[in-house]
This record gives structure tokens, C-alpha cells and sequence, in this order.
């Protein structure tokens, strides 16, 4: 039941996955809603966004027991990330935190795990506890989020740290601080590049130059924004709960933005002119 061919970004490894994904922050937790957002994932997949995107910190499990019921009987098509909490990060802790979101989520293994943020615990720790769940064939690739370049070039040193597969970080077109350093470092390296929040949480959506560059394109400025990430060879894991807004997202991974386009955006929300802290939401 896909539409067009899917845009893909490689891992290290070789494998493609879907560029556009979906993200499951703030899902699970309105009871109201549930019977909206489970429509709405599962359309996603039906639509080619097979890469699913949650944590153990999203609802304090609620997301992923969501994910789980919403990829029921479907858990070959989907791409499964999810993360480990940094205050559960030791070698120890971080074999016990994937085996919790694996029971919510109903499944055996996930796909890609991911240190949330870095904390209190050595990267080695984490890197250990990572080693002993790839071993195990609880997950089969290895990432992490909110890192920054020099933390990538610590991570990298460290024994197994060149088997990173991604780096998941606030990305989109006013936040684009990772441009100076982190993403050429990304590309260098080979370590794939995800983007949250890729619409700012909905609010850059009322930006009067992407709402103009939207109508010119006959697209929305959701689409837009969205496509505008994947341009830069970035992965993006919008969220949504509603199925419209699903079907909306997926018309991004087909909309290409002309040169005269991206200029356009770039005098309204210019590249980086040196070196921003990393940001986060």
C-alpha cells in the first residue's frame, strides 16, 4: 500500500532505511487520543515511513507501549529505534533499559538504540552494555542523541566507538547550528544524521518567507520544512497523531526544492557563521 519509492539515507553498515520516519514524543499519554495515534502510525506505515522513532523516557514507557500495540503483526516492515535514559546508562543499566522497552514494545530485538543524552555514566560503560545487547541479538545497531562533535571525536577513540550508526539531534531550519562542525563531521565519518523536532514543534510553521515558498510550490509549509531536512542528506522524524497530518508529512519525502528555492530559505534563516552549542529540546 506504499505510494512512490521511499528516499532512503545509508547507515555505516551499508543498510538504507527511509529517510522520513516518525517520531512518538508526547505520544500514548492522552487516553482520548490513543485510537488516533495508532491509526496514524499505522498509516505511516503503510505510506513507506517505516522507521519508528521512541524512547523509555516518553511518557515513562507510554510511547512505546503505544508503538508496540500500533507495529502488532507488522513488526517485519519497521525500522524500531529507541533510547536509553543517560541516568540508566551503565553497562548493567543499559542491557536492563533495553529489555524493558523491548517488553512494551512487544518485540524480540530493536533496530537501532540510542543514548538518549550523555550523563553521568563513562561512554565506555554504555558502549560495554551496547556490545553485550548487539551480542545478544537484542538490537542490531548502536547510536546515540544529543552529542556533539567533540563528544563524536571522544566517542570514536574509545574501543568499539567506530561502530556508531547515528547521531540523533535537534535539527531544522532555525536550528541549524550542526552545519558548522557536527554534520561535516557526520559525513566525514560516515555516521548517519537524524533530525527531531524537524518542523521546531510545529512552530516554524508560521513563518511568513516558508508559508510564501510553500504556496509557490502548491505544498504546505510542513512539507516544505520537511523536505528542506531531507535536502541536506539529514533524516526526519516528524511527529504526528492524527493520520491527516501523516499523509501530509509523507508528501515531503517527494517534494524536491529548487536551487533558487533554497536560496530563498537560506537568506531567511541563514547557515551558521561559526561555532553554536549544540541545541536541544
Amino acid at each position: 500500500m506504499t505510494t512512490a519509492v521511499m528516499r532512503t539515507i545509508p547507515l555505516p553498515s551499508g543498510e538504507e532505511i527511509p529517510a522520513l520516519g516518525q517520531g512518538t514524543w508526547y505520544l500514548g499519554e492522552d487516553p482520548s487520543r490513543r485510537g488516533d495515534e495508532i491509526a496514524a502510525l499505522r498509516l505511516g506505515l503503510d505510506l513507506g515511513m517505516t522507521v519508528v522513532d521512541t524512547a523509555e523516557m516518553y511518557g515513562d514507557g507510554a510511547a512505546e507501549e503505544l508503538v508496540g500495540e500500533a507495529i502488532d503483526g507488522r513488526r517485519e516492515e519497521v525500522f524500531l529505534v529507541s533510547k536509553v535514559l543517560p541516568g540508566h546508562a551503565s553497562r548493567r543499566g543499559t542491557v536492563s533499559a533495553c529489555e524493558g522497552s523491548l517488553r512494551r514494545l512487544g518485540t524480540d530485538r530493536l533496530d537501532l538504540y540510542l543514548l538518549h543524552w550523555r550523563g553521568r555514566f563513562p561512554l565506555e560503560e554504555t558502549l560495554a552494555g551496547f556490545a553485550d545487547l548487539v551480542a545478544a541479538g537484542k538490537i542490531r545497531h548502536w547510536g546515540v542523541s544529543n552529542l556533539d562533535a567533540a563528544d563524536m571525536v571522544e566517542l570514536t577513540s574509545l574501543p568499539g566507538g567506530g561502530a556508531v550508526a547515528l547521531d540523533q539531534v535537534l535539527y531544522n531550519l532555525t536550528r541549524r547550528g550542526i552545519e558548522w562542525d557536527l554534520l561535516p563531521w557526520c559525513r566525514r565519518n560516515g555516521v548517519a544524521v537524524m533530525a527531531y523536532s524537524p518542523i521546531e514543534q510545529g512552530r516554524l510553521l508560521r513563518a511568513e518567507t516558508l508559508r510564501a515558498v510553500a504556496r509557490s510550490l502548491g505544498a504546505s509549509p510542513a512539507q516544505v520544512a520537511l523536505a528542506w531536512v531531507l535536502e541536506q542528506g539529514v533524516a526526519a522524524i516528524p511527529r504526528s497523531g492524527r493520520p491527516e497530518h501523516v499523509r501530509e508529512n509523507r508528501g515531503a519525502a517527494d517534494l524536491r526544492l529548487p536551487a533558487e528555492v533554497l536560496a530563498v530559505l537560506d537568506e531567511a534563516f541563514p547557515p551558521p557563521s561559526g561555532p553554536v552549542p549544540l541545541e536541544v529540546l
